[in-house]
């Protein structure tokens, strides 16, 4: 059956960077948005600047769904929510 997306692409334990350039053709990647640092800990202007980094990096050519890493906790401001977006 194969598979066409790799969710989560967490970038604190794997390398996006990597995963696109081998597979990036053939799969779209999900997530490269820490969850564990910048939505929890940054401000607004650090997840704005991780996203658009996220869609030089690893967006070209498609294959890119950009979100959280993984789960929003309740301690993620709800302002580095919406500046994902």
């Amino acid at each position: 059956m194969g598979f066409n997306i790799i969710n989560p692409i967490q970038p604190e334990c794997m390398d996006p960077a990597k995963i696109k350039k081998m597979y990036g053709d053939r799969i779209t990647l999900h997530g490269t948005i820490s969850a564990q640092k910048t939505l929890p800990f940054g401000t607004p202007e650090d997840v704005r600047k991780e996203v658009l980094s996220r869609f030089k990096e690893y967006g070209y050519n498609g294959g890119l769904i950009l979100a959280p890493a993984n789960v929003v906790t309740a301690d993620v401001p709800v302002e580095n929510v919406l500046a994902i977006y």
